[in-house]
Parts: C-alpha cells; structure tokens; sequence
C-alpha cells in the first residue's frame, strides 16, 4: 500500500524550543514510518518580519542539524529548505491572486502579530508578508499534493483556508490539488510558556525564562523549570482553566514519558511542586542532552550538506510537475 505524503516545516526565525519539539518535531519522528514525509525549513516565512541576514544564515544552518539531531532519518524524510524550491512563490502569487483579502485579515495569527507589531514599533507599519503569510504556507502543502499536515491547534485555521483554496481553483479551472487533511495532536500540540501559561511558548519571547531552547545549557534548563509558574495549591492536577502552569509542565512531563494525565497525578499524589518540577527537570535534561550531543555532531558535517542537497531535489522535481500542471490549467502557459 502507497504512503501518504506528509509535510510539515519550521520557521527559521529564532531557537528551536521544546514547545517545537514536543509540538511538532517528535510527532514528525514518529510519523516518518507511517507516511512519506517532506519536512522544511521555513525560511521565506522567517523573513516576514525583520530579521538581520547574518543571525537567519545560523539560524537556518541550526534547524537543518536540529532537524536530523531531533531523529528525522534522511533515508525515510525528505528534509530541505523551503527557499531551494523557487516554484513555492509562484504558486503562492497564483494563489494570492484567487484569495481575498477579507478572508487573509479574517486570519486570527495576522490580527494577533500585527496588534504586537504596531504595540512594539509604535506605528502602523505592518509588513505585507503577515498578511500574504497563510498563502505562502498553502502553496508549501498544495505544491506536492500533500495529503496530510501535522499542525498545532492555532494553524488549524490557515489549513482550512488552504483546503478552501485548493476546492475554489479545483473548481474553477479543473482538478489540480489534493485537498489536504490536518493532523492535530492533542496533546503537546500546544506547550505554553513558562512564565505566562495562557500564551503559546515562543523563542521570540523577551523574557529568556519563559522558553527552552533545545540547544539551551542544561543548568539554566533546569533553573527554567524549577523557576516555571504554578500556584499556591501544591497539588499536581490537570486543569488548563484554574491550574494553567502546571497543566503545562504536565504536557510537558506526558509528551517525554508517555504517561496520561491520570498517571502523572497518581504519582505525585501528596508529592509537592518540588517534587514535581525536579521529576520533569530530569527527563527534559536527558532528552536534551542526546539532542545536543547528535547536534554537535552534525552541525559542520558534509553529510548534513549531501542529505539537504538530496532533499531539495526530490522536492523541485515534484513541485516543477506540479505548477507545470497549475499553469496550464489556469492559462498562464500555451504550450505544455
């Protein structure tokens, strides 16, 4: 039986945190058995907002080693940069130009990054790109007829603008695209910060407690942990509306050691939040440690160079056929 294709990516504009870990990166590893995975590195996206060429470069060069580090097999993944395949921004203005813009305003990330923008900068200025942003990722999925996307709970809107896309050009000019189907993990879908457990957690977070980075000292990631928000009750509970910190660090402790929500609060039954924090302090520091270890490995590795080359040319040759076949559906080519 033929895999379905599967494709996901990671936005290069900062560190990987364990929320991309646990959020995406370990359900990617896991899923590269069961699908044909494609797996980027976002890099158009990471230009959205400013960011100096220089820090995008190690940016860029980090994810591509964190990526294989994290577990992603070059013989079962398809790893490559979203920016090796120039085919992605044509179809993304093809598709920019049969989406509204009512529709790309109605999006809940561009109303949310746009308010922070004008409160951090002080003006209206507001790049074009957090608007076409949603676009742009459509293109990555339609552009090699993916047919699943693993995707946390605040993307789920920006596929079913993707499917809605994909259904009106169908429509309109002739079958072209496979509709694609989210994968949502429900839990570690979404870990959130550590000092502000109603807000997703961030690497463009201004307060360095609130997020781990993968390549974080271990020291400092225990500090993190032990310093995480809770409350007053010292009872470890799962409950995100009255007891958000530590049904976070619970996520956080279930997406490591497998172990459900009940398991977690059986165990440190009577225990104390030192108790609690120390056990998830243990297991987040080991998983890190042999992350950082195959990392360091691979980072100036000629093999990471070859994998990323091979990736990206199985990924042109699919999205060339594909927009070839847009193209000529939609009139811009005359001859096939």
């Amino acid at each position: 039986m033929e895999k379905k294709r599967l494709i996901s990516g990671i936005t290069s504009t900062g560190k990987m945190t364990l929320g991309n870990y646990l959020g995406a990166m370990q359900q990617f590893v896991e899923l590269q058995d069961e699908f044909e995975m494609m797996v980027f590195v976002a890099n158009l996206h990471a230009i959205v907002l400013p960011i100096e060429a220089k820090v995008l470069k190690e940016n860029i060069k980090s994810m591509v080693a964190l990526y294989f580090a994290c577990g992603l097999d070059p013989n079962k993944a398809t790893v490559f940069l979203q920016s090796d395949v120039l085919e992605v921004t044509n179809l993304a203005w093809i598709l920019s130009c049969n989406s509204t813009i009512g529709e790309l305003e109605r999006m809940t990330q561009f109303k949310d990054k746009s308010t922070k923008v004008r409160a951090d900068n002080g003006t209206n200025f507001i790049p074009t790109g957090l608007l076409t942003y949603p676009t742009l990722m459509a293109a990555d999925i339609l552009l090699y007829d993916a047919q699943a996307v693993p995707v946390g709970k605040d993307q789920k809107q920006h596929i079913e603008l993707t499917r809605n896309l994909a259904e009106r050009l169908n429509n309109k000019f002739g079958e072209m695209f496979t509709i694609p189907e989210p994968i949502i993990r429900e839990n570690g879908a979404k870990i959130m910060d550590l000092q502000d457990p109603t807000k997703k957690m961030s690497k463009s977070s201004t307060n360095p407690k609130s997020y781990i980075g993968l390549l974080d000292d271990l020291k400092q990631v225990e500090s993190k942990i032990k310093a995480a928000v809770t409350d007053s009750e010292n009872i470890v509970k799962f409950d995100v509306e009255n007891k958000p910190g530590v049904s976070n660090l619970m996520t956080i402790y279930s997406c490591i050691t497998k172990k459900t929500n009940s398991q977690i609060e059986e165990e440190f039954k009577g225990k104390n939040y030192g108790d609690f924090k120390a056990a998830i302090a243990k297991v987040v520091i080991k998983l890190l440690q042999k992350i950082q270890d195959k990392y360091q490995e691979l980072f100036n590795s000629q093999q990471v160079e070859d994998w990323l080359e091979q990736g990206a040319l199985k990924a042109r040759t699919i999205a060339a056929r594909k927009l070839q076949k847009v193209e000529w559906k939609v009139g811009l080519k005359y001859k096939k």
